[in-house]
């Protein structure tokens, strides 16, 4: 595993460990055709928490297991900040995660 690999892994844990803090972290996974959306982050049909937790962060992790090639950008924390200001919970943890992701996965060779 390549050194930005391995920080990857470490920053998605760090990601699930917050949402989960903010009890944002669902047991039952939405149905099939709320996965299925088309539209960015799944707007139509999740949460941007569950979007994360069932469609990023699974995609990430099956890149770093298999040591794939990243994505050329990432810039995910400008959604998360528009999804956590009219939001109860400060979302401030998860955003500066979401951040740190963006910078690694943009930055990678």
């Amino acid at each position: 595993m390549t050194d930005i690999h391995r920080e990857l892994a470490e920053t998605l844990f760090e990601l699930e460990r917050e949402l989960r803090a903010l009890a944002l972290w669902d047991e039952t996974p939405p149905t099939p055709e709320a996965l299925a959306s088309t539209q960015p982050f799944a707007v139509d049909t999740l949460e941007l928490y569950q979007w994360l937790q069932f469609v990023f962060i699974p995609r990430l992790y099956r890149l770093v297991e298999h040591r794939m090639e990243l994505p050329a950008s990432c810039s995910v924390s400008p959604m998360a900040e528009e999804y956590f200001r009219p939001r109860p919970e400060s979302g401030e943890a998860v955003i500066a995660v979401l951040e740190r992701i963006d910078i690694l996965v943009t930055s990678a060779p």
